[in-house]
């Protein structure tokens, strides 16, 4: 889908949301899972306003969001994904900030800088930071391999911390912070490839493939017609923050934590439980970070689904997501063209449920 222009630096302010706020009484855990399960059916339909089709990206989008998660959508231009991540922003009623990576862009364009301020009154000289952009709730980093690594560093410390230091102080980041990246795939000119620590950071690798046909043909339609409207808010910040907590509180059974844990140690290669595939084609597995993310993600796509118990089938769904930009081929499997995509899923062919 055709994206429009937008500027460098963006973050409109949210509407209201259109749908009848919580019980007031403290509601359960039960209850919340309903909620949940009610406001996504919500959501999706507001989504749908602006998108058409990428079911499974929007599922993840909203797995990573509940679980607390930074998803990194990759895709050729001209995809809708930077249009999808804005539009969950106003839907969520969300402070949202994008910046644009390109080639020159610094640090502190990121992070923000302090100034040197002059009082009118005493003639005394002070700093004062001013804040980045990244000081949101849901930070839409376009194109992040367009900028060197010293610049996509600087969201390291707020993805993995919620909290930014600059000038010498730290300041905390409201709730929730999410980042959600685009990439453009690394084989295009005038790209960086993102650092294993960066990419690790990410609960989610989403990839954002092309429309069908009758899609396409409804995205063209849509956009060469006059606009349908702007979708409505579904739940304010109050209720995500609120559903977020509810989400590392969902039951999950020792085998299904068992089986997560399996699958992530079966992609390394000097592991016991690695097959030949692994060992001939991985230079390196997923860390200890991804089974974290399997059972995360399995428990916030529960609850999404109106479950409160994470079960295998849920591990086994995120497996792709959550492993494939945490597996790095080996030289053998570039050579032979072998993915990390088709890596993963050989092992999920290879490690029964």
């Amino acid at each position: 889908m055709i994206e429009p222009s937008s500027p460098t630096v963006e973050g409109p302010a949210p509407s209201e949301p259109a749908s009848s706020p919580p019980p007031a009484h403290a509601p359960s855990d039960v209850e919340r899972v309903t909620h949940l399960a009610a406001a996504r059916a919500r959501i999706v339909e507001q989504i749908r306003r602006r998108i058409v089709g990428q079911d499974e990206v929007i599922e993840l989008m909203l797995v990573s969001l509940f679980a607390r998660g930074h998803g990194l959508f990759v895709g050729v231009p001209g995809l809708a994904k930077t249009l999808l991540i804005s539009t969950v922003a106003e839907v969520l009623s969300l402070r949202s900030s994008r910046i644009q990576f390109t080639p020159d862009l610094m640090p502190t364009d990121i992070t923000g800088t302090e100034i040197l301020e002059e009082d009118p009154a005493s003639g005394q000289r002070r700093f004062r930071f001013v804040p980045g952009p990244i000081f949101t709730n849901l930070l839409l980093a376009d194109e992040i391999n367009r900028t060197p690594p010293k610049t996509q560093a600087a969201l390291l410390q707020s993805m993995a911390e919620g909290q930014v230091t600059a000038g010498g102080r730290t300041h905390a980041l409201e709730k929730p912070y999410v980042v959600f990246a685009t990439q453009n795939p690394i084989e295009q000119e005038g790209t960086y490839p993102l650092p294993e620590a960066q990419l690790d950071r990410f609960l989610f690798q989403i990839d954002v493939g092309y429309p069908s046909r009758d899609e396409e043909l409804e995205i063209v339609r849509r956009t060469t017609a006059p606009s349908s409207g702007a979708p409505e808010a579904v739940i304010d910040r109050d209720e995500i923050l609120a559903l977020q907590e509810l989400v590392p509180r969902v039951p999950v059974a020792p085998h299904v934590v068992d089986h997560a844990v399996s699958l992530v140690r079966a992609t390394r290669p000097d592991d016991p439980s690695a097959n030949d595939d692994v060992k001939r084609l991985v230079a390196f597995g997923a860390g200890p970070r991804a089974s974290q993310a399997l059972v995360l993600g399995a428990k916030a796509r529960a609850v999404l689904n109106g479950r409160f118990a994470a079960e295998i089938e849920d591990v086994r769904a995120l497996a792709l997501p959550v492993l494939r930009h945490r597996i790095v081929p080996s030289y053998r499997a570039q050579a032979e063209g072998i993915r990390a995509t088709d890596l993963v899923s050989r092992l999920l062919a290879a490690v029964p449920a």
